[in-house]
């Protein structure tokens, strides 16, 4: 049936070809087929109900629906110049049942099809990004309980600043992966809305049981206004701006590691297999997997803004704007399915210098301990603070760390401060006095470790 199409009886000539051209969406919208046969099924279901088919032909239709199900399974078909993944089921079930196949879409309009096909893709995209998120939670717990005592610095404004666990480093990315999680199951909600039997915008023609519908295909309600139902897409963007801030996430963990990394920095070795090497230079290990995973958030946030920018200044309801939903869609989660594993990966296999790491602890990464230490000793903050300010400026000056600075000399800044550098301790020892809930003690990041693994284990999950 070449030139099968779902409209055109009201009109006398054909399309021309660079509007069908145009008008195509196959291309794009074929990998909802399942979907749409799924929201057929129940179509059917509801059609014996209403009592607009009998049982034979309620059987018919199902049979020959899981018959086009393994054609497009197994690839056995011809797209034939077919609009969209509508036309080519419906196409399909005509050379599969005859005539018959023309009484799936009473009272059915593609605008409730695409709405509800759409709905239920994306109720399983949400369940595959977040298997990958889970997965990066779970190879960032993984490194952070086997370096839980490794300490380097840690920084602010791209400055050293006080010395924190490596453990501490990795879990403060583990964190931004949980809240994107909880807004991933946010989003379920939403999403799980049933359009199916709303019509083209007014409702259906028919006495479909809508509850059955949702019923039927695992939705948690009923969109509750057909004309509302047909033409949103803030779920959409809504799933878009959830992707958009997680792979921002994963974005930085990568530009963190991409510094690490680094030759200058050394603190962390890229398993091979996540590297690549250069076409000139025989001496590159070029670590790309970073690289890519930071660049992906512009793509994903682009798709982001392309769908806003189709729905801004729509009217309620069903517009051929909204065709473009699907690529903007499909690309981010793509996308992002594609950048999360290998990101995994290369977190799961790196490796730590802790050589280079301790080496890159100055003790200057003190002077907050002992702003602290004064204030003990009973001077407000603020003076302690610029106490220790101007010792750091003496140490400097001498070309000494804070620790090296003569007893004399630290002596006359204030009386006290050559027996508090002395009673400094160990940069472990440093760590440990930061033993606030959330801070960087061994008891604080033990905690956060044993929190984020029940986050991340998915054997909890129901």
């Amino acid at each position: 049936m070449r030139g099968h199409t779902l409209w055109g009886g009201r009109f006398e000539s054909g399309t021309k070809e660079a509007f069908v051209r145009l008008n195509e969406s196959l291309s794009v919208d074929f990998r909802l087929w399942p979907y749409d046969l799924r929201s057929a099924q129940a179509w059917v279901a509801g059609l014996k109900r209403s009592g607009l088919l009998d049982a034979p032909e309620e059987k018919l239709l199902l049979r020959g629906l899981q018959a086009v199900g393994r054609r497009l399974e197994s690839g056995e078909w011809d797209a034939a110049g077919d609009e969209d993944v509508h036309t080519l089921v419906e196409r399909l079930l005509y050379e599969e049942i005859g005539e018959s196949a023309g009484k799936l879409n009473t009272g059915r309009s593609r605008n409730d099809q695409v709405a509800t096909d759409v709905r239920l893709w994306c109720l399983d995209a949400v369940q595959a990004v977040d298997s990958e998120l889970v997965g990066l939670g779970q190879a960032l717990v993984a490194q952070a309980r086997r370096e839980v005592d490794l300490v380097l610095p840690g920084y602010t404004h791209g400055q050293r600043a006080q010395p924190v666990r490596w453990a501490y480093v990795l879990l403060a990315h583990a964190w931004p992966l949980v809240r994107d999680r909880a807004r991933l199951a946010d989003l379920v909600d939403r999403v799980s809305e049933l359009p199916l039997g709303c019509g083209a915008l007014a409702g259906s023609g028919i006495a479909v049981d809508r509850e059955l519908l949702r019923e039927s295909l695992g939705f948690r309600r009923l969109s509750p206004n057909g004309l509302d139902a047909t033409g949103a897409r803030d779920f959409v963007a809504e799933f878009l701006l959830v992707l958009a801030l997680a792979a921002t996430d994963v974005s930085r963990l990568a530009g963190e590691l991409l510094t690490y990394a680094s030759a200058e920095y050394g603190f962390i070795r890229l398993s091979e297999g996540y590297c690549s090497g250069s076409s000139l230079l025989p001496q590159k290990r070029n670590p790309d997997v970073l690289e890519l995973g930071r660049a992906k958030p512009a793509r994903i946030l682009g798709d982001l803004v392309g769908m806003l920018t189709v729905m801004r200044g729509l009217p309620a309801g069903y517009g051929k704007d909204l065709q473009e939903d699907k690529s903007f869609l499909f690309d981010a989660v793509d996308s992002f399915l594609l950048t999360l594993p290998a990101i995994r990966g290369a977190v799961s296999e790196m490796t730590v210098d802790s050589e280079r790491m301790e080496r890159a602890l100055d003790h200057t990464l003190l002077a907050t301990d002992l702003a602290d230490q004064l204030v003990a000793t009973g001077i407000p903050f603020r003076e302690a603070h610029r106490l220790v300010g101007n010792l750091v400026r003496v140490a400097e000056s001498l070309g000494r760390p804070v620790t090296g600075v003569p007893a004399e000399t630290s002596s006359t800044i204030h009386p006290e401060l050559p027996r508090l550098i002395v009673s400094l301790g160990t940069w472990l020892d440093s760590v440990e006095r930061r033993a606030t809930a959330g801070g960087s003690s061994r008891a604080s990041v033990e905690a956060q470790i044993d929190l984020l693994g029940r986050e991340f284990d998915q054997t909890e999950e129901s």
